[in-house]
């Protein structure tokens, strides 16, 4: 986020300054964040007369949360999400690497360079997590008695298979929701209040992946989003949320961060279930010839 005259940003989207900053706001002002969390970035691209109507508050209760955010008025806030949105909608036409200088030019050292991208990439997803989401999370992991369902795009549905293939190494109930779209809906017929979708999207965003998303929501499962920093319109009906920085200097964005991100929640849950999931270990192994051993298990 960029630095705004009335004080320095620690985070970089008004997303993240939100979750971060929202202790720290009156009951009043929350109503007006939870509204443009729940339709970002748009929300706040209305009018302040129009956000203060979505959000049910006064006019200089934005004013009031725009200048907590750092930003000295509404049209440099505003701005802010612009420029946002136009980073949510860059394709890989629009990262080709000529922008970053000229291809043989960068040749050498390419790798060093790429690699300090990607790490940081890596400290900065780490640190816009709030512990107490992450706690959350790992809870509701952590809970045998919630079935899980893991799902996720054209490129993260890799990362939701590696979560799902470590989850349901530790604890029972879950499921991964693969293969063409068009059979989803069927993991829809036993949804309900009890279930959890760990979900993961990235810009551009899958509509398919929202709207089973949404409908999951609908009937009543806790819904844990996987996002970038712009975050995905899952968002809206995600109960918890956590970003990841996945731009580099490539045609196509890093999932690093999101690996790490599931790494770091296998751990811990791993750690919260050990009593329980070392069984399921030693009973894998007992299934699993010698010569059939997982790499990682």
């Amino acid at each position: 986020m960029a630095r705004g005259r009335a004080g320095e940003h620690r985070y970089g989207t008004v997303a993240e300054e939100l979750r971060h900053r929202y202790q720290e706001l009156t009951p009043t002002e929350r109503k007006p964040a939870q509204a443009l969390l729940a339709s970002y970035p748009f929300a706040g691209l209305e009018t302040v007369a129009k956000f203060a109507e979505r959000a049910d508050v006064s006019g200089p209760t934005i004013l009031r949360l725009v200048g907590k955010l750092g930003f000295s008025g509404y049209a440099e806030f505003q701005q802010q999400l612009r420029d946002e949105l136009q980073a949510q909608l860059q394709s890989p036409l629009t990262r080709h690497p000529d922008r970053f200088g000229d291809a043989e030019a960068n040749r050498d050292g390419f790798l060093g360079r790429f690699g300090e991208a990607v790490a940081d990439n890596i400290r900065q997803t780490i640190g816009s997590v709030h512990q107490s989401e992450f706690d959350a999370v790992v809870g509701l992991l952590s809970d045998a008695r919630r079935p899980v369902h893991a799902i996720g795009g054209r490129f993260t549905g890799a990362i939701a298979e590696y979560l799902y293939q470590h989850l349901h190494t530790l604890r029972p109930n879950v499921r991964l929701i693969a293969g063409p779209d068009s059979g989803w809906r069927n993991h829809l017929l036993d949804t309900g209040r009890r279930h959890v979708l760990l979900v993961f999207d990235i810009r551009r965003y899958q509509p398919a992946v929202i709207r089973f998303a949404e409908e999951s929501a609908r009937r009543g499962a806790t819904v844990v989003l996987f996002t970038d920093q712009w975050l995905s319109p899952i968002s809206g009906v995600a109960k918890h949320f956590l970003t990841a920085r996945i731009a580099v200097p490539s045609s196509w964005d890093s999932s690093a961060g999101l690996f790490v991100l599931a790494e770091a929640i296998i751990a811990r849950v791993s750690e919260r279930l050990w009593a329980t999931a070392s069984q399921r270990v030693e009973g894998l192994d007992r299934l699993l010839s010698p010569d059939d051993h997982d790499d990682g298990v």
